[in-house]
Order: structure tokens, then sequence, then C-alpha cells
């Protein structure tokens, strides 16, 4: 079976592997630096912000 790429929610790269949260896709590289960052980095509030836009989609 053939992976399908989709535009990963977070970096908006066209990516086959990852997962889907409420029907959005995550790609695997940033679901793991997402799970391996500290929320004093500075990237930690990117990501918060990224995965907002989830529930703003969900609701729309």
């Amino acid at each position: 079976m053939e992976k399908v790429a989709q535009r990963c929610i977070v970096c908006e790269m066209e990516r086959s592997d990852g997962i889907a949260i409420c029907e959005q896709f995550i790609c695997q590289r940033c679901e793991q630096e997402m799970v391996n960052t500290d929320v004093q980095d500075e990237k930690y509030p990117f990501f918060i912000h990224q995965m907002r836009r989830i529930w703003l989609r969900k609701d729309a």
C-alpha cells in the first residue's frame, strides 16, 4: 500500500509519514521534535501556535 503525501499542519511540508489529530496531519519529524522540546525552549510557543490551528479548523 502506497502512502499518500499530506501537508503537515506544523511545518507545512508535504510528507507521507506522520499522524492525524482531528483529521489534521502532523509529519513524523515535527511530532518527534515537539515531543522532545522542553517547555523552556524558544521553539515551544511556535508549536503551541501551530497546534491551536487544529482546534480552529475543527471548530470552523
